[in-house]
């Protein structure tokens, strides 16, 4: 698999692995992510914060909103997957960074012109939502097809590093630009990072190797079936779907709450509540490093579950917070710092998990189907921290809902999963071949 450079020989005769950052290419990719990141990142605070702060959205308004953001998860993935196994990766990131940009650049012109109500605002929610999907299951099978897969685990790190830094200044951006300029000016800084990204990643020269197309329409479904088919057959991967699933309901739900919380029970100003989301990032650095050391030191397995449970349970801290700001912010820094620690250690860990034992030629397919049900239940989660928020009040909506995410770790340790040990299995053998040779 490629490489600019072959492997160095040590003394011993063992090949040593050249340096990503030696390779033009995944540079590319990098500054790419590292843009889009920012991207997306911004856009997550300010749609939200434009909903509330200035169109006095109320909890279960916000929860539609952020429900049709997540919605093409649940009615794309499946089809992405099939598609992107069959396309250049490079040129489906380019399209999706054009669409996204073009998406918040429409905000912020019809935010300027004071035409931006919540059906607008929704219908882009949606458009980006859409776009998004194409980028992360593309994003995710790129990187396989661009490095050697002892050199995964190395390259996420790197990447989930640049998001670290994406979730650092993405939201503390935009909560600062729509608290102190307005939404339609933040909106158009997230289009500008959208419009970089799709300039580094177009300058990707390496050939990807992907199958013909399919001869008949219908078998796209026979290439969904065997996504499906090797994510229910496979332990493991079935273990990180069905994990993936519990945290993304209650994370979503979470997050919904969260942001009628921060505003109104806690008072806290578009900037605080931009610092308080940011501070993920800091902690989703110390997380890459870690998870570039800690499973060759004590497995993956023990690594993912301890992770998982500290940082999801430390958010059960959240809803008994009171007072002023000097007291909560302090408080929510602190809490978001471990939460982004730990899952960005999650998020590595799992990630070289399931490339390494997933079949080349059902990459794309193979992350399709952990979106689709890991992540397509975030729509139906959303909605429902909205109306608990708007039954229950924000407070025990918040509390209920972060419990609910302590049931992914549970998952991870009552499975095999729990179980790996510092070298991470191999692929199975790839059925798609057989279909996709005809």
């Amino acid at each position: 698999m490629p490489s600019e450079s072959s492997a160095a020989e040590s003394e011993s005769g063992r090949p040593v692995p050249p340096s990503l950052w030696r390779d033009r290419d995944f540079r590319r990719l990098w500054a790419g992510q590292t843009a889009s990141q920012l991207g997306e990142h911004t856009g997550l605070v300010v749609l939200p914060l434009f909903a509330v702060l200035a169109l006095d959205a109320g909890a279960a308004q916000l929860g539609v909103l952020r429900a049709l953001g997540q919605a093409p998860i649940l009615l794309l993935s499946l089809f992405v997957g099939a598609w992107v196994d069959r396309w250049r990766t490079r040129t489906v990131m380019v399209l999706s960074d054009a669409g996204r940009a073009l998406a918040l650049a429409a905000a912020a012109v019809t935010g300027l012109l004071g035409c931006l109500g919540l059906p607008a605002l929704a219908v882009i929610a949606f458009a980006v939502g859409t776009f998004s999907v194409f980028f992360d299951v593309a994003y995710q099978a790129s990187l396989v097809r661009l490095v050697r897969r002892d050199q995964l685990v190395h390259g996420n790190s790197a990447l989930e590093g640049s998001r670290s830094a994406a979730q650092i200044g993405g939201p503390a951006l935009g909560g600062a630009l729509v608290s102190l300029l307005s939404a339609p000016i933040a909106a158009a800084a997230g289009a500008l990072f959208f419009a970089l990204s799709f300039l580094s990643i177009r300058r990707i020269r390496r050939a990807e190797s992907t199958a013909q197309p399919p001869r008949r329409p219908g078998r796209i479904w026979r290439r969904i079936h065997e996504g499906l088919r090797l994510v229910v057959g496979d332990p493991t991967l079935r273990t990180v779907c069905l994990a993936s699933a519990a945290f993304q309901f209650s994370f979503a739900a979470v997050m919904t709450v969260y942001l009628v919380f921060l505003p109104r029970e806690l008072h806290l100003s578009g900037t605080a509540i931009g610092l308080v989301l940011a501070a993920t990032g800091p902690g989703a650095l110390v997380g890459s490093v870690l998870a570039a050391r800690l499973p060759n030191r004590f497995g993956y397995g023990p690594v993912l579950v301890a992770a998982a449970a500290i940082g999801d349970g430390v958010f059960l801290c959240v809803p008994a917070l009171h007072g002023s700001a000097a007291v909560t912010v302090p408080a929510l820094l602190v809490v978001n710092l471990v939460f982004g620690a730990g899952g960005q250690l999650v998020n590595v860990a799992i990630m070289a998990v399931r490339q390494t034992v997933t079949p080349d030629g059902m990459q794309g397919r193979i992350a399709a189907t952990i979106t689709f049900v890991g992540m397509g239940l975030s729509p139906l989660g959303s909605l429902l921290g909205g109306v608990l928020a708007e039954e229950w009040g924000p407070r025990p909506s918040l509390m209920a809902t972060t419990a609910a995410m302590t049931l992914s770790p549970v998952i991870m340790a009552l499975s095999p999963l729990a179980r790996l040990g510092r070298t991470l299995p191999s692929a199975r053998v790839d059925r798609s071949r057989s279909h996709d040779a005809t």
